[in-house]
């Protein structure tokens, strides 16, 4: 359980990843992944693009994960733009293949991020049904999201804890959250989520910055809240590169850190497809490529 109750636990790692779009972007991808691998993560994960528009590049890509190498990939999931049906089979071909993780959410609306999403009558109205639904199929690990600073659709955190519990209560294993920059929002939520009987592990996300511009933008439209100490780390650095990284890495590794002490173990890395300073930042936190037994290593080698 990733909960509160034993202070600097052995740090544990998962990484998202998103399909590829282009041959260049693919290049990318397994070049971060051969590169992060070796760092043998709990999980890696694989996002659908808005409006699921990645579907098959995301398939593909967690069949490669499962052929080629050894690292447990999980399928994210989403309920828009399709019917019950349809997700199901998309479902079915998942676990045949092999995968037995989903991360399951209801999507962005196809407008874009913060537009009104609409469901499909026919279809999952929401990452609830959609838990409900894998579980009626088979008996996934299934990872949820969950808000520290709360959805923005949600009017206040009593309907967003309620609705984080109907998940959990239709078969959700786990929840991932949003990321975020204050520990003190994320340990208050925590206990939030646990005095309304919540007892899976919240694993926090988080999320490396690559361009601190970009995210806060970001930040904005997802309503993650960027504090004051953090905007001052990195004024001045939009055209310095090589600090910005070397701020970025400390920044990330004293936000794990600090949860760490605060009884957190499990950490899960949105990184963008970009490898090098995620793997700066694991090894501050301490994490080292696991290296074969080299009896191992010769059988493989013959």
């Amino acid at each position: 359980m990733n909960q509160p109750t034993n202070p600097a636990a052995p740090i544990r790692v998962s990484f998202e990843f998103f399909p590829p779009k282009t041959e260049k972007m693919e290049e990318t991808l397994w070049a971060s992944i051969q590169r992060l691998a070796p760092l043998s993560p709990s999980f890696v994960s694989v996002t659908y693009g808005a409006g699921g528009s990645t579907r098959e590049r995301t398939h593909q890509t967690i069949k490669r994960l499962l052929t080629e190498t050894d690292l447990i990939p999980a399928a994210h999931l989403t309920c828009v733009d399709a019917s019950r049906e349809d997700i199901d089979e998309v479902i079915r071909e998942y676990r045949d293949t092999g995968v037995k993780h989903f991360v399951a959410l209801r999507g962005d609306s196809q407008a874009g991020v913060g537009k009104a999403w609409e469901g499909r009558d026919d279809g999952y109205r929401n990452a609830a049904e959609l838990t409900k639904g894998l579980k009626a199929i088979d008996d996934f690990e299934i990872s949820v999201a969950a808000y520290p600073e709360k959805h923005p659709e949600s009017p206040d955190f009593s309907t967003d804890i309620d609705f984080l519990k109907r998940k959990v209560d239709n078969g959700a294993t786990r929840a991932i959250t949003q990321f975020f920059f204050d520990n003190d929002i994320f340990e208050r939520y925590v206990e939030r989520v646990r005095r309304a009987g919540i007892y899976i592990p919240i694993v926090p996300g988080i999320a490396p910055i690559h361009d601190f511009t970009k995210i806060a933008r970001f930040a904005g439209a997802c309503g993650t809240s960027i504090p004051a100490w953090l905007a001052d780390r990195f004024e001045g650095l939009e055209d310095d590169p090589v600090t910005h990284s070397h701020v970025a890495a400390a920044v990330c590794a004293d936000q794990v850190l600090d949860l760490n002490k605060r009884g957190f173990s499990d950490f899960h890395f949105y990184t963008m497809n970009r490898a090098d300073l995620v793997y700066s930042i694991c090894h501050i936190l301490g994490l080292r490529p696991k290296v074969k037994d080299d009896a191992v290593a010769r059988s493989e080698a013959a």
